[in-house]
């Protein structure tokens, strides 16, 4: 018997019809061009593996293609998810910031709000992100390389200092320790006087992909997926302006996936906290509205518009008519883009400009909400201001100088792209049901099936590298043979000295009657399920336990966990 995700595929499957005029095209025109030039045709494919056509016709839409593609600003959001799109407001332009100590990225974030940014986007560094203070012994070499390093909340208090946080989004990408990076942010506005109802942002939170792609988690799935929950009701209940996930496909497509790939285990993980949130005892359409998506735009421009376009549709299908919602703003799906890390390269870097300004307007042309573009030197480090700055040019260009914002969803109604978004669609639709007939996304991702899946992509890609198949210009074609060195940014030792001093000075002024006390009431909070634990975090929070010692609580009480050998 069809599940509800074969049901939905084979829907769109059978709303196309054969365009007999296009085959007479091929027969009497197309074939004898090819035969007198001596052309001969070859397959081609996307990055999901999907043939395509040398042409597409109106017989490429489906029958009821005016329904599926709709209006912007309404069911099925595939034209966009406000009416008026970029006419009415442009995208939030966020450039992932964050390196060295607190003080260094409170320099970077003044100078790109300065130069025009209009969101903050912080990145944290190896050690935050596991969940380690920056004078443990795994951290040594570590702090403030890949991002900024925060231990304590005097450290969250350095990196906003002198900015308003009732005046800035602000984006956060941890996820192992998220809660307390969240709750570091919450005790912030705290102290600085400003109602937890009048701030807003994200934090990425989104653990299931970590285990399917970026491998940085500090306990079993069910102990992270408790505290997502946690955050969800707490943020639901007391910050609605804060978006308690950002359901991540980033990761997944930079660890080697196709488009298809990022699209449907997004979602998927996306589906899962939607009925972890339902199973928490809240109505869809009180939470729902605040889960926000993170996709990656490639080097593929029409697969890229076609993703977005088809995830939305997909996100707002599946609301309505499998978790019952009836608010628009829970069908509405919102994401935010991040040009690609892995078409990035290290030979002709200046290359790069050229990848990430067509990968950003495959993102503004798929409808984002907000946008970060790489820096054409990340390849080889963390990048620079000069290099920073034109990654925002960019997207300044984009919005003011091509004409792209004048008109909602300009590319809508293509044959091809119409055509792809239905193709995609479908792909993940039979994805799903994979992952059901598994018993869930949490099996799937426990089993290694989706890590396995994502595997065998990347293994196949880097084949057709080796062979030419694929091109990459400057790596396997037109390479220069006396490449040299760009000048990059360099994170020196001093940042971690000088963040250990501070964490020293931090114990040494805090209270630690307070501080036992808090972590105290930590751990038995922990061994209840039924307990919300965020306001038990933010109380250790408040008396500046650190960031290792709130996750060791958990790692004592859950224990640890390894990934499953897919080989």
């Amino acid at each position: 018997m069809d599940n509800f995700w074969d049901i939905k595929a084979k829907e769109i499957m059978q709303s196309f019809s054969e365009d007999k005029n296009y085959e007479k095209w091929k027969e009497a025109v197309l074939n004898p061009w090819n035969k007198k030039t001596g052309y001969k045709d070859k397959t081609r494919e996307n990055s999901s593996s999907m043939p395509v056509k040398e042409l597409y016709t109106a017989g490429d839409l489906p029958r009821d293609a005016a329904e599926r593609i709709g209006y912007p600003g309404e069911y099925p959001f595939t034209r966009g998810i406000y009416p008026n799109m970029y006419r009415g407001r442009n995208w939030t332009m966020r450039m992932f910031s964050g390196f060295g100590t607190p003080d260094d990225t409170n320099k970077r974030l003044k100078y790109l709000i300065e130069n025009g940014e209009t969101g903050l986007s912080i990145a944290f560094d190896m050690p935050t992100l596991y969940g380690y203070d920056c004078d443990s012994k795994r951290a040594e070499g570590e702090v403030g390389k890949c991002g900024v390093n925060v231990s304590s909340l005097h450290d969250m208090e350095r990196i906003f200092d002198g900015i308003d946080l009732s005046k800035v989004s602000t984006s956060m990408t941890i996820n192992a320790p998220a809660a307390i990076l969240t709750a570091m942010y919450f005790v912030l506005a705290e102290k600085k006087g400003i109602p937890l109802e009048k701030i807003s942002g994200t934090v990425q939170a989104d653990i299931l992909k970590e285990y399917i792609a970026q491998k940085e988690w500090m306990y079993p799935p069910e102990a992270h997926l408790r505290l997502i929950r946690d955050m969800l009701v707490y943020s639901t209940e007391h910050v609605p302006k804060w978006n308690y996930i950002s359901v991540s496909g980033y990761h997944i497509r930079e660890a080697g996936s196709s488009a298809v790939q990022e699209l449907a285990f997004t979602l998927a993980d996306g589906f899962y906290y939607i009925e972890m949130g339902i199973n928490a005892g809240l109505d869809v359409d009180d939470f729902a509205p605040r889960t926000s998506f993170f996709f990656n735009s490639s080097i593929n421009f029409f697969e890229e518009i076609a993703k977005f376009r088809a995830a939305r549709r997909i996100w707002a299908t599946v609301l309505k008519e499998k978790y019952n919602a009836k608010n628009p703003k829970s069908m509405a799906l919102k994401f935010h883009t991040q040009t690609s890390g892995y078409t990035l390269t290290w030979q002709q870097p200046l290359n790069n400009i050229v990848r990430t300004t067509i990968e950003a307007m495959a993102a503004v042309l798929g409808g984002t909400q907000s946008l970060h573009t790489n820096s054409y030197d990340e390849a080889w480090a963390l990048p620079t201001d000069d290099a920073v700055k034109v990654a925002l040019r960019t997207q300044q260009i984009l919005a003011e100088e091509t004409g792209i914002t004048d008109v909602i969803d300009p590319l809508g109604g293509s044959y091809y792209l119409e055509r792809l978004t239905c193709e995609m669609e479908i792909e993940a639709y039979k994805y799903f049901s994979e992952i059901e007939k598994m018993g869930g996304i949490l099996n799937a991702v426990k089993s290694g099936y989706l890590q396995k899946e994502i595997a065998d992509t990347s293994y196949k890609k880097q084949l057709k590298i080796e062979r030419e198949e694929d091109i990459i210009v400057g790596v396997n074609k037109y390479v220069d043979r006396d490449e040299k060195p760009i000048n990059t940014l360099k994170i020196t030792d001093v940042a971690e000295k000088g963040q250990i001093s501070s964490l020293e000075n931090v114990k040494k002024n805090r209270d630690e009657s307070k501080v036992s006390r808090s972590l105290e009431e930590l751990h038995k909070a922990m061994e209840d399920d039924r307990v919300n634990l965020m306001p038990y975090i933010m109380e250790c929070v408040r008396n500046y336990c650190t960031l290792e010692e709130i996750s060791n609580v958990g790692r004592e009480i859950f224990g640890e966990w390894k990934e499953p050998k897919i080989y």
